[in-house]
């Protein structure tokens, strides 16, 4: 039997230390915070998670909300009128194949930390340190890092190539709310697009208190959505988040006149740059540990692929290590295990990092057809959950005019 100690206890880690135990490894997970510190905390992500993302965990018996989460039914894309006048120039929808669904980590960490003990797992509540990981390093077969932050973080150098941005791309917050009126037909990510000044969707999602809303707001650095440096308490949080789509999202602002905040802790507000890293790490000794998920791949919320990239990370990595069976982890498998997962996550990233910038006029012409076009509007709402299945078409402007082409040909 093997030992594996996994740094720690988000999506990612709890997720493929779940997995490792059911194949009958020995598993430690270190954890800076108690489940009941995670749980009375402040909210940590937005977490919608489409269907391959949660087909993972139903595989391993650890989607417990399948019943009591609102689904995510569809994806709605939206783009202002230029003229101001408070109409759309862009307005499609399509359902998805598979539902979505987003499960506050507060509601979903603290159960995971529960089954993980449960089913024999090792956990230790600590803030790791380099040292720690000297420790574990001799201690056991493997070391995953799945946490990024402080020393720990610094281990794993950044990929030049593989990251265009040195800085935020966007000012971001998070507001969680009760008592939007639902869209019509069906639930949807309802994604609308402000040129020049930044993003905001929203979607139901499951909280500590029952079913809500989460607003996502991405605002261009400098902006007017660049506005939460001055928010001082949850009430002023709110209220910026409102004021934002009472100036730009008047279809919004009114789905929201009888908004509530679930809690004064679900709120967040920060800024980050998109960052990718090297995904071996070699410690003070010489030894080496293996990085996972945000540690080594971290992306703007814009596209919302962060736990699915979590998750399938987790996947990724359990397979690889599966497959290792008594051979040694060395840098050499590290490093091929990270390969394995980039093969998928480079589209993931690409695209995300697509969107941090002004559209170029062929998407712009994507967006518009697929108005008119529900086959086409299908295929970007479901790509959500695969965003491979956006290229070449979405990235390239000759590839883009040959789908359209091809598409107009089916319609005539």
């Amino acid at each position: 039997m093997r030992n594996i100690t996994i740094v720690g206890g988000g999506q990612s880690g709890l997720q493929l230390g779940l997995g490792l135990l059911d194949k009958g490894y020995r598993v430690r997970i270190v954890q800076n915070r108690t489940a009941e510190e995670v749980r009375d905390g402040k909210v940590l992500s937005s977490q919608c998670m489409f269907h391959d993302a949660v087909r993972n965990e139903r595989d391993l018996g650890i989607d417990f909300w399948g019943d009591s989460c609102p689904p995510v039914e569809g994806i709605n894309f939206m783009v202002p009128a230029p003229d101001g006048s408070g109409g759309k120039a862009i307005d499609w929808a399509s359902r998805l194949d598979d539902p979505a669904y987003s499960v506050d980590q507060r509601v979903k960490v603290p159960r995971w930390m529960q089954e993980f003990s449960d089913r024999g797992g090792h956990l230790v509540i600590k803030d790791a340190t380099v040292s720690d990981l000297e420790q574990y390093t001799r201690e056991d077969d493997l070391v995953v890092v799945a946490s990024g932050k402080g020393d720990i973080g610094r281990l794993f150098e950044r990929d030049e190539e593989k990251s265009p941005y040195d800085k935020p791309m966007r000012a971001l917050a998070l507001t969680y709310v009760t008592g939007m009126t639902p869209r019509p037909d069906y639930s949807a990510v309802c994604f609308n697009l402000i040129p020049g000044v930044g993003e905001y969707f929203v979607f139901p999602a499951l909280t500590t208190t029952g079913p809500c809303e989460i607003m996502v707001l991405e605002g261009v650095p400098g902006g007017p959505m660049d506005c939460w440096a001055e928010v001082s308490s949850p009430e002023q949080h709110l209220d910026a988040s409102l004021n934002i789509l009472n100036t730009f999202l008047p279809w919004e602002a009114e789905r929201c006149r009888d908004v509530a905040l679930t809690d004064d802790n679900g709120i967040l507000a920060g800024r980050f740059p998109p960052t990718v890293r090297r995904p071996v790490g070699t410690l003070p000794s010489g030894r080496q540990v293996l990085g996972m998920a945000d540690a080594v791949c971290l992306n703007d919320p814009i596209t919302g692929q962060g736990s699915n990239n979590a998750s399938k990370a987790a996947d990724a990595y359990l397979r690889s290590i599966l497959a290792q069976e008594d051979r040694a982890f060395d840098a050499s498998w590290m490093q091929g295990t990270f390969d394995r997962y980039w093969s998928y996550a480079q589209w993931v990233v690409a695209w995300t990092n697509m969107m941090l910038v002004p559209p170029p006029d062929f998407v712009l012409r994507i967006m518009a057809t697929a108005c008119e076009t529900p086959p086409l509007a299908h295929r970007m709402a479901n790509a959500f959950n695969d965003p491979r299945d956006f290229f070449p078409w979405f990235a390239d402007e000759q590839a883009a005019n040959d789908y359209l082409e091809e598409l107009a040909s089916k319609a005539a």
